[in-house]
């Protein structure tokens, strides 16, 4: 039976890992960061998101206002999930190159299909 020599299997991981960051710290450089965008159908109510939901700005125009507080809401939460997917698919492309498929998905970071309404109209990465 063979050895398994874990002190070089950690290096050679430790290695890979850092090859992998230095790569997605320089397409994202290049890039710029990450963030998804969606607003509603009458730009009334505007989301941008980081990758992950976070919210990072919400614009509410006074046009809005006429649907009451629930509504707005309602809204809002509808923007920031697809804000969200926006994000994730962004971060799927900007680090596919560099990181398995598998583990972006994992994190939650999916391609979204050029067909499916929450695709942006332009592309990260691809």
């Amino acid at each position: 039976m063979a050895e398994f020599d874990v002190d070089l299997a950690s290096s050679r991981i430790a290695e890979q890992a850092d090859r992998a960051g230095e790569e997605a710290a320089a397409r994202f450089a290049r890039s710029g960061p990450v963030v998804g965008k969606a607003s509603s159908p009458d730009s009334a109510i505007e989301v941008q998101v980081a990758p992950g939901g976070l919210l990072t700005s919400v614009t509410i125009h006074r046009s809005a206002l006429r649907h009451g507080s629930a509504v707005i809401a309602d809204q809002i939460l509808e923007l920031a999930q697809r804000a969200t997917r926006r994000a994730g698919d962004k971060m799927y492309h900007a680090l596919s190159p560099v990181v398995d498929a598998a583990q972006l998905e994992t994190l939650g970071y999916e391609p979204i299909p050029d067909d499916d309404p929450d695709a942006d109209t332009y592309s990260y990465g691809r």
